[in-house]
C-alpha cells in the first residue's frame, strides 16, 4: 500500500495526539517511537515518527528530523508533516524554524505553512495571533512555561525570531471565508512575493476543511493535530484513500495500573488533584532526590507495593512557585533530568514486575517512559480525550499506554481513561 503521509513529530504526545487524529478520520496510521530501521516496511498508508526533539539544541533537532523524513521518503511518503504543539512551544534559537528549514530543503521546496489552530481545544489564530482560549498565547499559562516560555503570540514574529529570515507572512481570516480556492491563491501570491512561511488564520472548526483542501498539493506541511482531523478527507476526495474505520482493540489485561505524572500544567495539576483519593499517590521530589533524602529506588519499592492493592499516582506535579524553588535551588534542567529519570526507572522497575497498564502525562516524560520500557511501535486506540488515545504496544510484551500531553483534559481524565480498559 502506498505510504500517502509521512508524520514527524517533536514529542510523543504530540505523535500520538496526531495519529489519533489520522486514524479516527479514516487514514490507518501506525506510531513509531524514533526512526524505525530500514527493514520496517510500513503497512498503513499513514506513518508518525515520535521524536523527542522539542527542547533540545537546535543541531541535534535538525539531524534527527532529517534523518526521520529521508526514511519517511525513502518509503515513498507522497507528503511531509512536521507536527509540533498547538502552542507553537519554542524558542527564540527554535527549533520549529531551524527543522522546517532543514526539511524544506529535504523536499526542495520554498514555501510551507505554520498551522497550529485546532479550534476544537480552543488553540486559534486570529489576525496571525495565536491564542488560548479567550488570551492570547503570550497572555496564557504558556508564558510561564518551565522550558519553552511564550512571551510572543504573533507567529510570523514567532517564526521570524527562529530563522532570522523575515520572510514569514500571514493570510487573514477574510480569506479563509472565502474558501479553499482563495487561500490556495494567496499561498502563491506569497510563494511569488518571496515568503518562506505562512500562518493561515483559522477561528472555527469549519475552517479546516478549506485549509487543508488548499494545501493538499505541498510537498510539507507543518502544525499542530487540529489540520490532521481533515487530511484524511482531502485524500478521500482525490480518491487514493478509501474508507477505513477502527482502532487496536484494548486488550483486558490483569492487575491495577502506574499513573506517572511529569507535567506541572494547570491541567496535570488538576487531574492529579482529582485522583489523589482513587489511588496511592507518591510525590516526587526533585529536591530530596538531589539532597539524597529520597531515591528513585525507594520510590520505584514503594509504588510496586501499592499496585498490589490498586492503582498508584506517582507525580512531580506541583504549582508554580514549588516548581520555580526547585528550579532555582538546582537549575531548569537538573530538575527536569532528576524527574524524568525517576518516573522513567519507576515505570521500568513496574513493568518489570508485571504491570501492563501506563497512563503518563507530559511530553518530556512520555518520550523517557517509552525510552524505558523500549517501545519502538504502537498501535492506536480509543480515544480517551481530544487528542489523547489509549494505544497497545505488544513488543516486548502487550501493554495498554496512554500518553497525555500536559495541557490536555479534565480534571477527571485519569478515572474516564481507566474506565475504558476492559
Amino acid at each position: 500500500m502506498p505510504l500517502l503521509l509521512g508524520c514527524i513529530a517533536d514529542d510523543i504526545t504530540g505523535a500520538t495526539d496526531l495519529g489519533l487524529m489520522l486514524n479516527a478520520h479514516g487514514l490507518p496510521t501506525t506510531l513509531y517511537l524514533g526512526v524505525p530501521d530500514d527493514l520496517r516496511v510500513p503497512q498503513t498508508e499513514a506513518v508518525v515518527i515520535a521524536l523527542k526533539i522539542r527542547s533540545c539544541p537546535p543541531e541535534q533537532a535538525i539531524r534527527e528530523a532529517t534523518r526521520a523524513a529521508d526514511w519517511l521518503l525513502a518509503h515513498g511518503a507522497g507528503q511531509l508533516f512536521y507536527k509540533y504543539c498547538s502552542t507553537f512551544d519554542s524558542t527564540s534559537e527554535g527549533n520549529i524554524g531551524p527543522v522546517t528549514d532543514a526539511l524544506l530543503q529535504r523536499v526542495d521546496e520554498s514555501l510551507t505553512v505554520l498551522l497550529p489552530a485546532f479550534p476544537e481545544n480552543d488553540r486559534t489564530v486570529r489576525s496571525g495571533h495565536l491564542y488560548v482560549g479567550e488570551n492570547r498565547l503570550s497572555e496564557s499559562s504558556m508564558r510561564n512555561h518551565p522550558l519553552n516560555p511564550m512571551t510572543e503570540s504573533f507567529l510570523p514574529t514567532l517564526m521570524d525570531m527562529q530563522t532570522a529570515t523575515g520572510l514569514t507572512g500571514w493570510i487573514d481570516q477574510d480569506i479563509v471565508d472565502a474558501g479553499a480556492n482563495a487561500i490556495r491563491a494567496a499561498l502563491a501570491t506569497a510563494k511569488a512575493n518571496g515568503r518562506r512561511y505562512v500562518s493561515i488564520d483559522a477561528r472555527h472548526d469549519d475552517d479546516m476543511p478549506a485549509i487543508a483542501e488548499a494545501i493538499s498539493d505541498l510537498r510539507l506541511i507543518t502544525g499542530g493535530s487540529g489540520i490532521g482531523a481533515r487530511i484524511p478527507q482531502t485524500l478521500r476526495e482525490q480518491g487514493v484513500l478509501q474508507n477505513h474505520t477502527g482502532n487496536a482493540e484494548l486488550q483486558s489485561l490483569p492487575g491495577h495500573a502506574a499513573i506517572l505524572a511529569g507535567s506541572c500544567s494547570q491541567a496535570t495539576r488538576a487531574q492529579v488533584a482529582a485522583f489523589a483519593d482513587s489511588a496511592t499517590t507518591i510525590v516526587v521530589d526533585p529536591v530530596a532526590l538531589h539532597g539524597g533524602t529520597s531515591s528513585k529506588e525507594a520510590i520505584a519499592d514503594a509504588a510496586q507495593r501499592a499496585t498490589i492493592s490498586g492503582d498508584v499516582l506517582v507525580y512531580s506535579s506541583t504549582d508554580t512557585e514549588s516548581l520555580k524553588h526547585s528550579q532555582a535551588e538546582l537549575g531548569v534542567e537538573t530538575s527536569a533530568r532528576l524527574v524524568e529519570d525517576t518516573l522513567s526507572f519507576v515505570a521500568r522497575q513496574l513493568a518489570d514486575n508485571g504491570v501492563t497498564k501506563f497512563i503518563v502525562a507530559g511530553g518530556e516524560t512520555s518520550g523517557a517512559v517509552a525510552e524505558a520500557l523500549e517501545i519502538d511501535e504502537l498501535q492506536i486506540g480509543a480515544p480517551i480525550a481530544p487528542g489523547v488515545p489509549w494505544m497497545v504496544s505488544r513488543s516486548p510484551q502487550v501493554k495498554c499506554l496512554a500518553f497525555k500531553s500536559g495541557n490536555f483534559g479534565k480534571a477527571d481524565f485519569f478515572e474516564r481513561a481507566l474506565e475504558m480498559l476492559p
